[in-house]
């Protein structure tokens, strides 16, 4: 019988540490306990934080690759077309096909496409909005954003027990260890 189901309210659990040596330390010790839903909480980027929870590269980059080179090959065609098709009009004896008079929009709606897809594929990939968490129930978790270091444990993972993973997290140097509720 999993924690979960012995007792459904306990969103996971919640370890305080005090310094980025003792979180990174921490996360390697989660990590290759083998647990796959966590997640750490600094209050400043840890350089590394990221390989030693064993994060995944990131797909936002091929994301927005993919999606500003389509809002470039887009831009480009539709002001051919418009230019040639819709509208042919030789100002100043250019051609219809004038592409140094394109490339100021084409350039623009490259870059427009490109920074929108990185913000809401972040959000997206992210899970964002999420206006409440179960961590913003715990009274310690408001030092996040000053001087504590956190790491949550979801009760949904598969190798969560709750008194396995209140031992781990208390052998990895956590000050506080506390049941976070849903």
């Amino acid at each position: 019988m999993t924690a979960l189901e012995k007792n459904p309210r306990i969103w996971g659990l919640l370890a305080q540490y005090e310094n980025p040596s003792t979180i990174f330390t921490a996360c390697e010790k989660v990590r290759d306990a083998g647990y796959e839903k966590w997640d750490s909480c600094t209050p400043f980027p840890v350089h590394g934080l990221e390989k030693a929870m064993g994060c995944k590269p990131s797909k936002i980059p091929w994301i927005v690759l993919c999606v500003g080179l389509c809002g470039s090959t887009f831009m480009l065609w539709f002001e051919s077309f418009a230019m040639g098709n819709l509208y042919p009009m030789v100002v100043g004896g250019k051609p219809l096909f004038s592409l140094p008079a394109f490339v100021p929009i084409w350039y623009e709606i490259t870059v427009l496409s490109s920074c929108l897809t990185a913000f809401f594929a972040n959000w997206i990939l992210s899970g964002l909005p999420q206006p409440n968490h179960p961590a913003f129930n715990s009274k310690a978790f408001e030092r996040v954003t000053d001087d504590k270091f956190f790491i949550m444990i979801e009760s949904e993972d598969p190798k969560f027990d709750i008194e396995q993973t209140r031992a781990l997290l208390q052998s990895t140097g956590a000050t506080l260890v506390e049941e976070l509720p849903s």
